[in-house]
């Protein structure tokens, strides 16, 4: 594929100076794929004003005529399936089945909050006297700014864009200079779907000039954020300023616990699939694992087996199933979190090992067991493809080692019994659970954590709620 040269794209234009121009590196093997230009402050604030200009009309267009255009991206999105896909793997480095997975995934939002968008319903209410009436109505939130990650380039883009627009918001986002193109490119269907000038408007960027300008607008009504914690506490601070409306999914430290009751194959692939999409770069990613003594032995032997089977390579090579590392950062945490659970009596079973490999940064899929709770790895979330293996005694120790942290993302369960994991998820503080299930994400239902993992959910009908007002009426007949 020839260089990728873009720009980003406010009211209806496509925009940018060649001076400002960074380079987007392929995290495989460090070749520069595209450029873009860094937008600056000016541009942000041309962002909010052509997003606040084209609100009304934008916001007074009928419901179906809203979830027109949203089904519309969504088909042009699946038509250009491959296209979509090989630029994410450029950028992000995922494999190729991955990739087309995500665009199916990203594209079910537009598809979801199209629906969503015709069942925006009010309501009436018995009022306090015969010539009293009560309406409650909902209406969009006003001009929504998104800031997004680069482990999901797509769908944490659409999960937000869907419903913003299918409530009447008009968008601008940020995504990282990691991943731009993919971004552009979700961009690029939106302008042949037709959807207005001014709606939705990209922007690539420094954080802080992008944070401190919408902080500083009263035009913004929202911003939505995924990424860590400690950025969207201050995200949090500065949005207080204005009473800005906020969505945020942030920072996990998913536990997977397996009791003895467990079916291993269920435990087995549940733990596969949620450790290690994206070279284990997702935020639900299985982070600790509990495995009750019963069965411990048995399901390290069966893991060990199909983590061996692992491939690890170029994202656009047929049969990868793990990619590289974001950047040399990345690696490094993920090696930083393996020397230090082995200097404290861990014992690598599979794995252990990473390097710089053809210009990019590969970490082999590894399994620790022997594993403490003093280890960096059972405190902080990992963010690559380890898993490290704790044993417990009973269903309270795990559930009491689960929820000893700040975060409530996503926690994973393995048990047949009915009885014995409606108490377990009953008592774990995680907005996602998966029961016997390692990929919960959907469209249709709502995502987002407890505790220190965020505020408000996305997907689902609780997705669309985040966009809209409440407004009461009081009427005296």
């Amino acid at each position: 594929m020839d260089k990728l040269d873009k720009l980003n794209y406010i009211n209806g234009e496509w925009v940018g100076k060649d001076e400002q121009k960074f380079e987007i590196i392929n995290p495989a093997n460090g070749e520069v794929i595209g450029t873009m230009p860094e937008g600056t402050e000016d541009d942000v604030n041309k962002a909010i004003d052509a997003a606040h200009k084209a609100l009304p009309a934008w916001r007074d267009l009928t419901a179906e005529e809203r979830a027109g255009y949203l089904e519309t991206v969504y088909d042009l999105m699946m038509e250009n399936e491959d296209e979509l896909a090989t630029i994410m793997t450029l950028e992000n480095g995922k494999p190729m089945k991955e990739s087309r997975a995500e665009v199916h995934y990203a594209a079910s939002f537009f598809k979801w909050f199209a629906g969503e968008a015709r069942r925006i319903y009010g309501k009436t209410i018995p009022g306090k006297a015969k010539n009293h009436r009560i309406q409650v109505v909902h209406q969009p939130v006003g001009v929504v700014a998104a800031i997004t990650p680069w482990n999901f380039p797509a769908a944490m883009i659409t999960r937000k864009m869907g419903p913003a627009l299918a409530a009447g918001c008009t968008f601008l986002v940020k995504p990282p200079k990691e991943t731009p193109l993919t971004s552009i490119k979700l961009i690029e269907y939106c302008e042949q779907a037709g959807i207005p000038k001014g709606v939705v408007n990209h922007i690539v960027s420094p954080d802080e000039v992008f944070s401190n300008t919408i902080k500083d607008s009263t035009k913004v009504r929202k911003l939505t954020f995924t990424g860590s914690t400690e950025v969207g506490t201050l995200l949090m601070k500065q949005s207080a300023e204005h009473i800005k409306n906020v969505s945020f999914e942030l920072g996990g430290q998913a536990p997977l616990i397996v009791m003895d009751d467990a079916d291993l194959e269920k435990a087995v692939q549940g733990a596969m699939d949620s450790k290690f999409r994206n070279a284990g770069q997702t935020c639900i990613a299985s982070n600790r694992y509990y495995v009750q003594s019963g069965i411990h032995d048995q399901f390290v032997d069966r893991i060990t087996d199909e983590v061996k089977k692992l491939k690890v390579g170029n994202g656009l090579e047929e049969g990868i199933d793990i990619g590289p590392l974001i950047n040399k950062e990345g690696y490094e945490k993920v090696e930083k979190h393996v020397d230090d659970a082995v200097d404290k009596g861990a014992k690598v079973v599979v794995g252990g090992k990473g390097g710089e490999r053809d210009g990019g940064y590969y970490y082999e899929p590894t399994i620790l067991t022997d594993v403490t709770d003093d280890m960096i790895c059972m405190n902080q979330e990992t963010f690559g493809p380890l898993i490290p293996i704790r044993k417990i005694e009973s269903d309270e120790e795990g559930v009491r080692l689960a929820n000893d942290t700040r975060y409530g993302l996503a926690g994973y369960f393995f048990t047949e019994s009915v009885t014995r994991g409606t108490k377990i998820y009953e008592a774990m503080d995680y907005g996602i659970i998966g029961w016997n299930h390692g990929a919960p994400s959907a469209a249709q239902a709502p995502f987002g954590g407890m505790k220190e993992s965020g505020i408000g959910r996305e997907g689902g009908h609780e997705g669309i709620e985040e966009y809209l007002e409440t407004k009461y009426i009081s009427l005296g007949l």
